[in-house]
This record gives C-alpha cells, structure tokens and sequence, in this order.
C-alpha cells in the first residue's frame, strides 16, 4: 500500500493541480504533446490566442517544472516534460469520459 504524503507536502500537491487548473495551460499541454516542441507563435497560431497569454501560461508551465523552453536564436522552443502532468491528464479524461458514457447510458434508459 502506497505511503501517505506528510500533510507539510500537501501544498506543493495543491500547487500542482493549480498549475494543471486552467483551461488554456491544459490546451497548450495537448498541443505540445500532439505536435512536440513548439515556439511561442507556433502555439499562438495552433490556440487563436495571444502572444502574451501564452507566454504568461508558458511561464506558469515553466516554473513548474511540467515543460522545458530550449531557446533558438531569437525564439525560444517549448516541450513537455514532466511525464506525471500526461499521466494525470489521462487519468482525468478517461474518468470523465467514463461519467459521460456513464449519463448518456442512462440518459437513453429513460
């Protein structure tokens, strides 16, 4: 049976989920991983949005530790990894996935 985490560690658990919280960082997370390293524009022009919120969610990403920017020139390259942020990812929409078959099962029964 797996160890319990020390309740002082919670709060780089809940730091993490924090990071993984947010609907544009995830968007670029899939983008990474369905299309491997990418610079800034690249991504801007793959979500339709701007330059400086995806640099302000790559930052985030960064400092995290969850992608590494490898810098070209004067661009500067993004790729994920942290494996764990894949992992819960799949973890989470399997789940739901599961929960919507699970409802539209039921949805039909009625």
């Amino acid at each position: 049976m797996q160890e319990h985490l020390p309740v002082a560690l919670l709060e780089h658990v809940a730091e993490r989920f924090r990071v993984l919280g947010d609907a544009t960082r995830l968007a670029i997370l899939r983008v990474l991983l369905d299309e491997g390293e990418l610079n800034v524009g690249e991504l801007v022009e793959r979500l339709g949005t701007t330059q400086a919120n995806v640099s302000k969610h790559l930052r985030v990403l960064l400092n995290a530790g969850v992608v590494h920017r490898r810098p070209e020139g004067t661009a500067a390259y993004y790729s994920v990894t942290d494996p764990s942020a894949i992992q819960l990812c799949d973890v989470v929409c399997n789940r739901l996935r599961e929960q919507k078959a699970e409802e539209a099962r039921l949805f039909s029964l009625a």
